[in-house]
């Protein structure tokens, strides 16, 4: 019983802080509403794509060559060089740009029409960063998803203006309102996935092997598909992955509850967000992070279960008295 009450410690640290979180469009943590995609670049040798859900544009200079990419007034705002990008501090989208809340203050001595005044932070010839002409930030709902929220709606189509010496180019792209998905049916998945994979495993006990497998790989492949679109996963995913991978070669009845519920918890709970988003933070169609995040909160709370179960079964059953033997004796 010590060990049960162990997993269930474990366990409830995790869930009572863990929240799913919630984000506008361009400032993204679980998902959002709003599709962000770069359509065309008009110059050669830079390459563009959105990272982060689209929350930030990424821009990679391969000219050989400085590229400036101007702010809201056409100032310069980033330039990257072949030695590493700089950035102007007399430019307001220097700090525009540091959040996409609502409200952004702006220093007086933040002038587009002052000479630019360079600050180097990085050494690369990559760059990411917000840009509000590829976002929506008001706090309210687009008038096109309040009339009707049951389809997607383009928004706008955007431009954000580079430099290459005196010839001005541009990073072209488009803005779209996208309906969430039906997030109760992924949670229905995610229990019918526990269940079968709880009575899976009673009536066959070498099929533990397979489910944490499949629940093992779950946190790992949503981990990858979060490193494509630009960000780093939380090393507990990848932990969790791996405890899970570990209970198919190793899987007596404490070791299994306990990888069963950090699977559930770290690759399952912590992302359920992404349940109800339409824009996942992940490379490829959403539909493939919602069924990772499924596999690993069902296969994993199946596998908690049934350790649980299996290490009731293994406790010894309460001695009986002798017959004939009196409490008096």
């Amino acid at each position: 019983m010590r060990r049960l009450a162990l997993i269930v410690a474990v366990a409830g640290s995790v869930l009572g802080p863990a929240t799913p979180a919630s984000a506008h469009g361009g400032d993204v943590g679980g998902g959002t509403a709003y599709r962000t995609e770069v359509a065309s670049i008009t110059l050669d040798g830079v390459d563009a794509r959105t990272v982060e859900a689209g929350a930030r544009l990424e821009l990679s200079n391969n000219t050989g060559h400085s590229v400036e990419i101007l702010g809201y007034s056409g100032e310069p705002y980033l330039d990257v060089r072949p030695g590493g990008t700089w950035q102007n501090v007399n430019s307001p989208a220097a700090y525009l740009n540091e959040t996409l809340a609502f409200e952004a203050a702006v220093p007086p001595n933040a002038d587009p029409t002052a000479p630019p005044s360079w600050r180097k932070i990085s050494d690369s010839t990559t760059v990411r960063w917000h840009d509000r002409r590829t976002q929506w930030v008001s706090e309210e709902q687009p008038p096109q998803a309040v009339a009707d929220p049951s389809r997607a709606h383009r928004l706008r189509d955007w431009s954000v203006p580079l430099r290459a010496q005196t010839t001005t180019y541009e990073i072209r792209g488009t803005l779209d309102w996208e309906p969430p998905p039906v997030a109760w049916k992924w949670w229905a998945g995610a229990v019918l996935a526990g269940l079968a994979a709880a009575a899976l495993a009673y009536r066959s006990p070498r099929s533990v092997r397979g489910i944490a497998l499949v629940a093992g790989s779950a946190p790992l492949t949503y981990g990858v598909l979060r490193v494509l679109d630009g960000e780093t996963p939380a090393p507990v995913l990848i932990l969790a992955g791996l405890l899970g991978l570990a209970a198919a070669y190793r899987h007596p009845p404490f070791y299994l509850a306990l990888s069963g519920a950090v699977v559930a918890v770290f690759g399952g709970f912590n992302e359920t967000q992404v349940l109800a988003a339409a824009v996942t933070p992940t490379a490829g169609p959403g539909w493939l992070a919602r069924l990772a995040v499924v596999l690993a909160l069902g296969l994993g709370a199946g596998m908690a279960l049934t350790g649980v179960l299996r290490m009731r079964a293994a406790e010894p059953a309460p001695a009986s008295r002798e017959p004939g033997l009196s409490s008096s004796a």
